[in-house]
């Protein structure tokens, strides 16, 4: 990290992850962040654009502007930048099986404010291996897309040279329950299957090899375990330098540094006593930051009401001047490394990467990080080990306060009054269909046509995508045709679930549930049967896993079939299955929409009689509506007690069977 003149290292730049409703209503906001000190944009896409779909498609149903903001073509990207200089900016872009596609845009932009290629500073993330095990916006299967992320390392490394064009994101495996170790070795595994497919094409000389792995970077989550999370980002360090020495035979030091980006943990941000999670970001922090030889480049942190929704400007401005104060205010970047010469901290950062070497190991004895992703067990794996993690919070051996120890609390001010998040409005998703129809009708066609054909081509020939999909963007495609055109040269990936067959005991009160199951499918003449469904793009799959598994622990049959579904292909599923209830699990906001979507088909199929459970980031007036509307009961992240979760189940269907 280079010194200031007054001989303090640098600050990381600083972010914070935003988007939301319109690109008009982002831009606003990125201009006031930038404006509040921010060093850095984030841009949070919404469901719809990661996946690769327009805003009227009919899976973007409810999901168009939540998340993130909805990028249908280059106009919507002009107007997110409009007024921001993409020549001076250095942007971070969360998007993995668009990647390219968004890239494109970008640079179409900045194409138009006049800005080199050459001068472009940022980062696409592009990890589509942990999407297939823990975010899940994957589109294509595994094969096509490591081509993809090669074909954009190949375009960035000549053409736009300061871009970061591959992200290995380890941050959203912890927020699937892994371990420290599985973050090491999952992340590097995933490096390694990178980099080996770019080596293999050809196109890069041993002599350049060094160049290419020096933009690789990673994004990092750091979670509670203050001492733990600081030695991981040491042994990510040293293990990298490893690898790309002794694997790759990187020479330069430079290229064999390990550059990274953080956002702290937000699956520990607790929806009860929310104003807690301020000292948890601040403490999650430290750890990324604390270490100057294992120092974080750009840190972006959660605000601390994000479990309970959408958080206010007020919000991401509070955790801004959190790193703020860190770097301005504390003597922290007036030193070198702290931490050298620790004997505790040396004994768990070799501990971790003698873990960490012999899972990475046996994954590349399996073949590598695809081949264990497609024989599921690095998914398996993953469920397994947040399994046990739940299980630690509900047995009390893993405190979490104000959920299960010290739950006594004051009101918080803070949460008070209907403004305390923000809510999307419904009239933005009409709004952006009207203007991307808006956009077709002026278009020229032709020119689409042709773009369109071009790059199929390219996919079809193995040529690189980059080029075609900018000459694409530039005659105003859109990210759903980008998508399709791809989908049908490559097909689509549905990725396993992890969720495994054989029941185990969880908890100490689920032989009680156990033995309702039981005495229940005697009343019913059968097993109850219970439908976990994912609507929508919303591919944050935890909570569906854990209940499907804790179910079929419980002694319940289970029907589970993974994200990305229709309401139409639930309901469908419910009625070929005869199940007996229909969990709802939605985490991207789009509750309403999609649950009133459900409940109106399934009354169309005549089994409204089946009882429908809703579970995810549910602010308590929606609460109240979906129960007002037939919904039998809501689970929010409070909810942590999954086999009380199980019993609620058991009586919901015994009450519904006796009413029949």
């Amino acid at each position: 990290m280079t010194k200031t003149q007054t001989g303090r290292d640098k600050p990381w730049i600083f972010r914070t992850y935003a988007g939301h409703s319109t690109a008009a209503e982002s831009n606003k906001l990125y201009r006031g962040n930038l404006a509040k000190g921010q060093t850095g944009l984030s841009i949070a896409f919404d469901l719809p654009t990661q996946t690769g779909y327009d805003s009227d498609h009919p899976l973007s149903r409810g999901e168009v502007g939540k998340v993130g903001v909805p990028i249908s073509h280059l106009g919507d990207m002009n107007t997110l930048f409009d007024g921001i200089p993409i020549a001076q900016m250095n942007t971070s872009m969360t998007i993995n099986a668009a990647a390219p596609w968004l890239l494109s845009l970008y640079i179409a932009a900045a194409d138009l404010q006049g800005a080199p290629r050459s001068v472009l500073q940022g980062t696409t993330q592009n990890d589509i291996i942990k999407e297939y095990l823990s975010r899940g916006t994957h589109i294509f299967p595994p094969g096509p897309s490591l081509r993809l992320t090669r074909d954009v390392i190949l375009f960035t490394t000549k053409e736009v040279p300061k871009w970061n064009p591959m992200n290995v994101c380890s941050y959203h495996l912890q927020e699937a329950g892994a371990t420290p170790v599985q973050e090491l070795s999952y992340a590097l595994a995933t490096a390694v299957a990178i980099l080996d497919t770019v080596k293999k094409s050809g196109q890069v000389a041993d002599a350049d090899f060094g160049e290419v792995v020096g933009r690789i970077s990673f994004f990092l989550n750091a979670g509670m375990r203050f001492v733990t999370e600081l030695a991981k980002v040491r042994a990510f360090t040293e293990l990298w330098d490893e690898l790309t020495l002794n694997r790759y035979g990187v020479k330069e030091e430079k290229h064999r540094r390990f550059r990274y980006g953080v956002q702290v943990n937000s699956l520990g941000l607790t929806e009860p006593q929310p104003e807690n999670n301020v000292y948890r970001i601040l403490i999650e922090t430290l750890a990324v930051v604390l270490s100057k030889k294992a120092r974080a480049r750009a840190v972006q942190l959660p605000a601390w009401n994000e479990a309970l929704g959408l958080p206010r400007p007020f919000d991401q401005q509070w955790s801004l001047r959190l790193q703020q104060i860190l770097a301005y205010e504390t003597d922290l970047l007036e030193y070198g490394d702290l931490f050298d010469g620790s004997i505790e901290l040396t004994k768990k950062v070799d501990e971790l990467k003698a873990e960490a070497l012999a899972e990475l190991a046996a994954i590349d004895a399996m073949g590598g990080a695809v081949a264990a992703v497609e024989t599921g067990y690095l998914k398996a794996k993953l469920v397994e080990s947040n399994t046990r993690r739940l299980e630690a919070i509900e047995s009390g051996e893993q405190i979490v306060v104000g959920v299960n120890k010290f739950t006594e609390t004051e009101p918080s001010p803070l949460t008070a009054g209907n403004g305390a998040i923000m809510v999307v409005s419904e009239h933005v998703e009409a709004e952006q269909i009207e203007r991307l129809k808006a956009w077709r009708a002026q278009r020229d066609a032709k020119a689409a046509e042709k773009a369109i054909a071009d790059l199929r081509a390219a996919a079809q020939e193995d040529r690189n995508i980059m080029e075609p999909s900018i000459a694409a963007a530039k005659a105003g495609v859109t990210t759903g045709e980008w998508a399709q055109t791809l989908r049908e040269v490559f097909g689509e990936f549905r990725a396993p679930t992890g969720v495994g067959r054989a029941a185990r005991e969880a908890g100490a009160s689920l032989a009680s549930v156990r033995a309702d199951v039981e005495r229940v499918s005697k009343i019913l003449g059968r097993r109850i049967k219970i439908l976990v469904g994912k609507p929508g793009l919303d591919g944050h799959s935890n909570g569906a896993e854990q209940i499907a598994v804790r179910a079929r622990d419980a002694g319940m049959e289970v029907v589970y079939e993974g994200i990305r579904l229709t309401p139409a292909e639930i309901v469908n599923a419910a009625l070929e299955e005869g199940v007996h209830i229909v969990g709802l699990s939605i985490l991207s906001g789009s509750h309403l929409s999609l649950v009133r979507d459900v409940m109106a088909k399934m009354k169309a199929q005549e089994i409204s009689d089946i009882p429908v459970i809703v579970g995810g980031i549910i602010p308590p007036e929606d609460e109240k509506l979906l129960l007002s509307e037939g919904v039998a009961a809501v689970y929010t992240p409070k909810d942590y007690e999954l086999n009380a979760i199980m019993a609620d189940l058991v009586r919901v269907v015994e009450k519904t069977a006796a009413a029949a």
